[in-house]
């Protein structure tokens, strides 16, 4: 049987959507099964810890902890395999649809391409995470504290 270019295209997404998808429940999984930092709790948090790491700030012994947690995340290679689903969704989007007007003998429309929207998304996603992973040599030379900033690491509880 012979699909034609689209066609193939669209199983071929559809098999990549399904490894990729699989991948993204391992390393979720991996994630939830370990213990969670203590900063992980606070709201913006990890959005401080980089900012100080980005500017190189000193860090307290917590703070150097969770930042290496954060930036070990961004490394690991399963955690790609998020923006590569994001993408191979509106990929397979995309494909469907011009396979589809393909067998109609329609010319595409703005619906076709709004596959394009969680493609764009999953490549900003795959920059956030290389420029964290990117921030492991910064790490290194931080200087580490070992005292805790107590007023910097109050949190909020909501119970």
């Amino acid at each position: 049987m012979n699909l034609g270019p689209w066609g193939d295209l669209t199983i071929l997404a559809a098999v990549l959507e399904i490894v990729l998808a699989t991948c993204v429940f391992v390393y979720i999984g991996r994630l939830e099964r370990r213990t969670s930092h203590p900063l992980g709790d606070q709201v913006g948090a990890h959005k401080r810890v980089l900012a100080k790491v980005r500017k190189r700030e000193p860090l307290s012994q917590d703070e150097f902890d969770y930042a290496s947690e954060l930036v070990a995340d961004a490394r690991a290679p399963l955690a790609y395999a998020i923006p590569a689903a994001l993408f191979t969704i509106g990929f397979f989007y995309v494909v469907g649809c011009l396979f589809m007007l393909h067998l109609d003998g329609g010319n595409p429309s703005f619906r076709t391409f709004i596959g394009g929207i969680p493609m764009l998304t999953s490549m900003n996603i795959a920059g956030q995470l290389r420029r964290v992973a990117g921030m492991k040599s910064k790490l290194r030379d931080i200087p580490v504290s070992q005292t805790a900033d107590t007023d910097r690491l109050t949190s909020v509880r909501y119970e």
